[in-house]
């Protein structure tokens, strides 16, 4: 029984606890919903205050936004109509002004109306006049006529005759006294002109030279120019055309060649060389090319200062490089630079004293010989071939005719001409100017080279030695190992027949080929 007791109370006890945890849930529930309620209320409040205020804000702005653009499109319509206003005051000042052309227009026009309404007038009087005069003239001849019993083209022919013959016989004699009075003083007078030009010339005497010195340090340098074999001594000879003398002569090369311009390319080179310390065949090459490159610049730099030393412009750039080249050309051994610069001071002093052009004396004299500087051989004499190139570029008839005729080659045709003829023979031939010697050597040397260029295949040939060797050299493309044998042989054959030379003639054809390649 106690047992049962015991589990009905703990039942009844079971049952009051979960009626009294139902009750206490049901209570914090009720809590629950109504702190809810109200935290949810003043969210709501929250946000329709916080809507309020970003509703006014956005107000705000937009009535900003819509003020900033009400003022921009003020400021447009104004600037707008001050546009207008000006266009408006533009047109109205172009209508003012042309309503004032009109005005004047009219005017004007008035004024050449009533002005040839007076001329007319005055032209009817004029006409008017002239017949009466006429009349009178007419009456007049024929009264004349009468009182003479000549007409009036008798009487104008009689008139005129005696004119003439009176004015042929002063002439004539006035012609007659200036000859009588030329014939005493020209003479004089050109002697004059001629010894004052002479004396106010420098002058040089003409040296003849066809060798070159290079100055070494040591004679050790004279093996490594000479090379293994002598391949640098050849690799350079075979670049220049000039012959490379090493002989026991101390601390010195000779380099002998007819050509200056090759020697002084040969001893540029060889001054690079020997500078530098590397010498072989590849670096000759590119050196001796580097130095004719050097010299061309060198030609047109001595072109340059010697027109203004002369004081000679607007001369052509090519003309200025023929000039520059005259420094490594002689005639006769006279250096033609020289020469042409001691003409060109002569003519400029005679037309002086004679009252001409002096500074285009001075050009011509100047340009005379460019005839003797050709970069291509031509059948033409000096003059005709200088007078083409002056032409060419551009030169005055009076300077083209003065360099064409100053060996007679064509008519003269101004007094430019015979001044140029006689200073060019002044400059020529006074004492110690030139060496005829010189100059034919030069020629047969040429004439030695030009043989061998004659032949298909030659790519260079050298006279060296005096001329007593011709080096020939072959493109090995065109002329295989047998034909420069025969090449030497015809070559041989040609300068027996047509030339004219003391002792023996070596001629020598080198064939070489190269294969280079280059690693990358």
């Amino acid at each position: 029984m106690d047992i049962i007791t015991i589990i009905i109370s703990g039942i009844i006890g079971i049952a009051a606890g979960f009626g009294i945890a139902k009750i206490i849930e049901k209570s914090n529930i009720s809590n629950l919903i109504k702190n809810a309620k109200k935290e949810a209320a003043s969210i709501l409040k929250d946000a329709n205050l916080e809507a309020e205020n970003i509703k006014k804000d956005k107000i705000l702005q937009a009535k900003e936004r819509f003020i900033e653009l009400k003022s921009e499109h003020e400021q447009v319509i104004l600037a707008r109509d001050k546009k207008v206003a000006e266009v408006e005051k533009r047109v109205r000042d172009k209508e003012s002004q042309v309503s004032n052309e009109l005005s004047k227009a009219k005017k004007v026009n008035d004024d050449f109306e009533s002005k040839t309404q007076e001329y007319n007038n005055k032209i009817e009087v004029l006409d008017k006049k002239q017949s009466e005069v006429d009349r009178l003239h007419k009456s007049q001849l024929q009264q004349l006529e009468v009182i003479s019993g000549l007409s009036a083209d008798e009487a104008k022919e009689q008139l005129v005759e005696g004119l003439k013959a009176e004015a042929k016989s002063k002439a004539m004699s006035h012609i007659q006294e200036t000859i009588e009075e030329a014939k005493l003083t020209a003479q004089q007078e050109a002697k004059k002109i001629i010894i004052n030009t002479i004396q106010r010339v420098g002058t040089e005497e003409a040296v003849e030279n066809c060798v070159s010195v290079f100055n070494i340090e040591s004679d050790d340098v004279k093996g490594r120019i000479i090379g293994r074999e002598g391949r640098n001594i050849r690799a350079l000879e075979a670049a220049t055309g000039v012959e490379i003398i090493v002989d026991d002569t101390p601390e010195a090369i000779i380099l002998s060649c007819f050509d200056p311009v090759r020697r002084e390319i040969a001893r540029l080179s060889l001054h690079k060389l020997v500078t530098d310390g590397r010498i072989h065949p590849a670096r000759i090459e590119e050196v001796v090319a580097k130095t004719a490159k050097q010299i061309d610049d060198e030609i047109i730099e001595v072109g340059k200062r010697t027109v203004i030393d002369l004081g000679i412009h607007g001369l052509h750039p090519e003309l200025i490089k023929v000039v520059g080249r005259m420094k490594y050309r002689s005639s006769y051994g006279q250096n033609l630079l020289q020469h042409s610069r001691e003409v060109s001071k002569l003519c400029g002093i005679m037309a002086a004293e004679l009252g001409l052009n002096v500074k285009l004396a001075k050009r011509a004299g100047l340009l005379h010989d460019i005839g003797k500087v050709p970069d291509t051989e031509s059948d033409l004499p000096h003059a005709l071939l200088g007078m083409q190139w002056a032409e060419k570029y551009g030169e005055k008839e009076e300077v083209c005719n003065a360099i064409g005729a100053h060996h007679d080659e064509i008519e003269m045709k101004s007094l430019l001409s015979p001044i140029v003829q006689v200073c060019d023979a002044i400059s020529g031939a006074r004492p110690g100017a030139r060496r005829q010697v010189l100059d034919s050597y030069i020629q047969r040397l040429k004439d030695l080279e030009e043989v061998a260029y004659s032949f298909s295949g030659v790519k260079n040939a050298y006279a060296i030695q005096a001329g007593r060797e011709l080096r020939v050299i072959v493109e090995s493309e065109k002329v295989s190992d047998d034909n420069a044998a025969n090449l030497s042989f015809e070559i041989s054959q040609k300068i027996q027949t047509e030339m004219t030379y003391p002792g023996q003639v070596k001629i020598t054809v080198i064939r070489e080929t190269r294969a280079v390649n280059i690693a990358k």
